[in-house]
Parts: C-alpha cells; structure tokens; sequence
C-alpha cells in the first residue's frame, strides 16, 4: 500500500493555520477519509446521480490505489478535493444538475482521460434518459 504511507505524509498540512480560506480549502485530505467524506456528500445528491457517482470514485480509487508517484498522487488528491468542495450540500443538493467542464481543462486532458470522458457522458445520458422515460410513462398513465 504505497499510496497509503506516502500521500500520509505529503497531505499533511505544512502549516497548521491555512492563511486564507482558499488556502485553507486547497489543503489535502489523506486518501481514505477524502473518499469517505465524498461518498457522505453523494447521499444528499438525486439517486441516479449517487449511484453513478459512488460507482465512479470508487472505481478511481481502486485504479490509484497502487500509484507510487509522489506528482501523480497530489494531483488526484487535490482535483477530488476540489470535487468535494464544489458538490452542494443539503436540500440544494437535490436539484443539482451539475456544471460545465472548463473548457481549459478539456484542453489539458490526455486522449485516455478524454476517453473516460466521453464514456461518463454517455453513461449520464442513458441515466437521464431512462429517468426522462419513466418520467414521461407516468404522466401517461395518469
């Protein structure tokens, strides 16, 4: 388990007063509880929504369970953390809809995660998709 005992020490906080609020939300979670603390926040989001997306990070945690590259480690830290921060929280979260992909980041993106990406959307699609259908049926039937 090298991801365990190196992001251990590289998540710890290099000052114990963040000097800001930005500061204070870029600090880094050790692995386990980061995942814990977004599968928490997805139980207040829709459940096709939950379910889609507590199948995804656990996913990507098991892939980066074995990564050893110190680099590698921050940066998948530091993006699920901006994820936590950004997912709403309480009755807000029931009506999220999610948010547009940062055309500068699409940019940066390698040909495999642009791949993962199209493979999330149409997953997402075919999610809303049968929602919209049994939406639709019900009113039907009515």
């Amino acid at each position: 388990m090298a991801l365990r005992t190196t992001v251990a020490r590289l998540a710890q906080n290099v000052s114990s007063k963040p000097l800001n609020l930005q500061e204070a939300s870029a600090t880094l979670l050790p692995p386990i509880p980061l995942y814990r603390n977004i599968l928490r926040a997805h139980r207040h989001l829709p459940p096709d929504m939950r379910s889609l997306g507590d199948v995804y990070v656990k996913a990507e945690f098991r892939r980066h369970r074995s990564v050893t590259n110190p680099l590698h480690i921050i940066g998948f830290l530091s993006q699920w953390k901006v994820y936590l921060d950004e997912l709403p929280t309480g009755p807000d979260a029931q009506h999220f809809k999610g948010k547009k992909l940062d055309p500068t980041l699409l940019e940066k993106m390698s040909p495999e995660q642009i791949g993962q990406l199209y493979e999330v959307m149409h997953a997402t699609k075919d999610v809303w998709r049968t929602t919209l259908y049994e939406a639709g049926s019900d009113e039907e039937s009515r």
